[in-house]
């Protein structure tokens, strides 16, 4: 197992992460560190780099410069052993289309070599039964609502048990019942001990979960910390978590145009 040099205590850390295209940095320099057993928010307009870096923290994206580790681990030095502890669910995951929900979460624990068996099945009729998929065992998956599709992503992680979840959109497309289900099952999992990095666009969603969050805008960190911690640096005591996001990522040019609005 490659750790990194002088190792960390962290179960998801960034380190000075920069991804560039051509001429175009999508992430630049970003660096924060999640602890374990901790939910982690790492929130962001539309094209702020979130995805990007869950992407290289994950290992799908390999970064122009700096280092990706999950529990201590550099994922480009020695990828398998630090893939084999985290899940990774993209905003769109991908889940094969002509196999059945029972088929993929089988096709997935054989891919992590998880032992067949009773244990296994059991396994897999809890999660389909949490998720409200069991009466969906024989319909294909290309038949699948998007919520869905994202319930049945979410259970091919839980099949496995990783310490640690790297979620984008987790609740995306989904209905209020199984939304909540989502949330009080990553607070389940993290008194557990897993560790969830959790990016939203839903800030009720981060506020109520996340005991930390961090803030990308335009592919840089611009804060980071407690809802208090926010509060101070955003200088808005008793903001919620959707004020300060505005405040904090919001340009001079924005603001201009809300006071000459509101002037008129």
């Amino acid at each position: 197992m490659t750790t990194a040099q002088g190792g960390t205590s962290a179960a998801v850390e960034a380190r000075q992460l920069v991804k560039r295209y051509g001429v175009v940095t999508a992430v630049d320099g970003v660096s924060f560190q999640a602890t374990r057993g901790e939910i982690f928010g790492f929130l962001g307009a539309n094209g702020a780099g979130k995805t990007t870096t869950l992407r290289m923290l994950c290992g799908l994206l390999r970064p122009t410069s700096g280092m990706a580790l999950i529990d201590g681990i550099d994922i480009q030095a020695d990828p398998l052993a630090a893939k084999a502890r985290l899940g990774y669910l993209d905003e769109e995951p991908f889940v094969h289309p002509h196999l059945t929900g029972r088929e993929f979460l089988n096709f997935v624990a054989d891919l992590y070599r998880m032992p067949r068996g009773q244990q296994r099945e059991q396994r897999m009729a809890r999660l389909l039964s949490l998720f409200d998929l069991a009466q969906k065992d024989g319909e294909l998956i290309g038949g699948y609502s998007h919520g869905m599709r994202q319930k049945i992503g979410l259970a091919s992680l839980l099949i496995r048990e990783p310490s640690v979840l790297l979620l984008d959109e987790p609740t995306n497309g989904l209905d209020p019942r199984s939304a909540r289900l989502v949330k009080d099952l990553l607070e389940e999992l993290a008194a557990r001990g897993t560790t969830v990095l959790l990016s939203t666009h839903i800030l009720e969603v981060a506020q109520a979960l996340c005991r930390r969050v961090a803030i990308i805008d335009r592919g840089h960190i611009v804060a980071i910390g407690t809802m208090d911690e926010l509060r101070v640096q955003a200088g808005s005591e008793g903001a919620n978590l959707e004020d300060l996001f505005l405040k904090l990522t919001a340009g001079p040019e924005s603001r201009e145009m809300i006071e000459r609005l509101l002037e008129s």
